[in-house]
Formats: structure tokens, C-alpha cells, sequence
């Protein structure tokens, strides 16, 4: 399609799996993360990888400008950044809310700041939330903190990028079998509180969602693809769960 597309931490994890797709589609796509996992070596010639600390607004700005002279405007931003964790209320520190913020939260608002310089009419911006967007669970304040503050981003970039013509909508998945949600998961306090991670999430599917099953990271990518298509053009400030029918809405 040729299309710039710029994915944050889109070196691994979901993050790839969107890279990827964008890529398969004919997009010129931008890695922002990091780490460089040499992902856009091996893709090719469309695929570049520029470092930035998402967190820190300065290697946002500095990366996007990169970015701009490389590829002139930016067609579609995905913002995929992030982690997860979980802390019980009488354990958090400020470090662990600093943290979580600054990566889930403050990297959604400043780079779209920093891509909306380059994009024209019929741009898209997406965000990677989760279900924890919408509902609160224990030992999960801060993480849904943030992605709460993501869909309410979501939603007011929408109507004030809407007369611009930029679309701005995300993605909410329920748990996605990613590196960094494993290493979470083990955290004794988290859901799974140390169980087989295996059979947690078997059960989890089996007794949360409507047909059985976790979504894909693949899935999820395809949700991003659809997104920023034409076919979409009626489609912003929405929050979309992509959860095989875990929260129905």
C-alpha cells in the first residue's frame, strides 16, 4: 500500500506480529523500541528500526523526526508500547507507578503529538489498550490506571483529530500469550498466583470467554490492519475488545 507505518515496541511480541502485517500489506513500516531485534534486517528494505526510550518524550520526538526525513509523512501510528504487572495496594512504590505510567500512558499521547506533524487527511492512530481499559481487577490498579487513561486518550484524540481527518481508535485484548505477559503471570501476584501458567490460561478461556479460546497475537494484528483501512473510515474514538467475547458490549 505504501504507507508509513510507525509501530512502537514493535521489535517483538504483538508488536512484531503488527510490524509484520504492515509489512505483508506493502507498508513502509517504522520499529520504534529499545531494543533492536533485527526484525526490519530481516524483513527488508520497507522495514527500518529507529531507537527510543518511549517513556522519555525527547527519544520520541528525536525518533520521529527520523522518521519524517526518511519517509516525508507518517500514514498510520500504532501505539503498542507497554507492559504489564501486578501489585497489591500495600506494595506499590512510586517507581512502579512512575514506570507503568510513563510507558503505557505518556508515550500514547506524546507520540501522537510527535506523529501528527506529519500526517494528513485519512491518517490513522491506533492504540494497543486491554481489557483492563474498561474493568478493574485486583492487584491491577495501576495497570488498568493506565489503560483507562489510554481509552480516554483514545476517545478525546478522536473527536479532536476528527476534523483533520485523523481516525484515532484501539485495540483491547484480553490476555495474549507475549514474553512479557508470561514473565508477568509468574509474579506470585498476579492471577495466576504461581499456578502452571498453562493450565491458568486453559481454564481462564475455557470459563471467561464465549468460544473457548484466547485470542491471537495474529488476530489482534489483523483487527490493526482493518483499523487503518478504507473500510474503516466510519470507525473512530471506538475502544475494541478483541477478546473472544470475554466482556461483551
Amino acid at each position: 500500500m505504501n504507507r508509513t507505518v510507525i509501530v512502537t515496541g514493535g521489535s517483538k511480541g504483538l508488536g512484531a506480529a503488527i510490524t509484520k502485517n504492515f509489512y505483508a500489506a506493502g507498508d513502509h513500516v517504522a520499529i520504534v523500541s529499545r531494543n533492536d531485534s533485527g526484525l526490519a534486517d530481516e524483513l527488508g528494505e520497507r522495514a527500518r528500526f529507529f531507537h527510543a526510550d518511549v517513556s522519555k518524550p525527547s527519544d520520541i520526538k528525536k525518533a520521529f523526526t527520523e522518521i519524517i526525513n526518511w519517509r516525508s509523512s507518517i500514514d498510520i501510528l500504532v501505539n503498542n508500547a507497554g507492559f504489564s504487572g501486578w501489585q497489591p495496594l500495600e506494595k506499590i512504590e512510586e517507581d512502579f507507578w512512575d514506570k507503568m505510567m510513563d510507558t503505557n500512558l505518556k508515550s500514547v499521547l506524546f507520540a501522537s503529538q510527535s506523529a501528527l506533524a506529519a500526517m494528513n487527511s485519512g491518517s490513522s492512530i491506533i492504540n494497543i489498550s486491554s481489557l483492563a481499559g474498561k474493568r478493574g481487577s485486583a492487584n491491577n490498579a495501576v495497570y488498568c490506571a493506565s489503560k483507562f487513561g489510554v481509552n480516554g486518550i483514545t476517545q478525546s484524540l478522536a473527536k479532536e483529530l476528527g476534523p483533520r481527518g485523523v481516525r484515532v481508535n484501539a485495540v483491547c485484548p484480553v490476555y495474549l500469550l507475549t514474553p512479557g505477559l508470561e514473565d508477568a503471570l509468574q509474579e506470585k501476584d498476579s492471577p495466576a498466583r504461581g499456578a502452571d501458567l498453562t493450565q491458568y490460561l486453559s481454564e481462564f478461556a475455557k470459563t471467561q470467554t464465549a468460544l473457548g479460546v484466547l485470542p491471537t497475537e495474529q488476530q489482534v494484528a489483523d483487527t490493526c490492519l482493518f483499523l487503518a483501512s478504507k473500510e474503516a473510515g466510519a470507525i473512530t474514538g471506538q475502544c475494541l475488545n478483541v477478546d473472544c467475547g470475554v466482556l461483551p458490549q
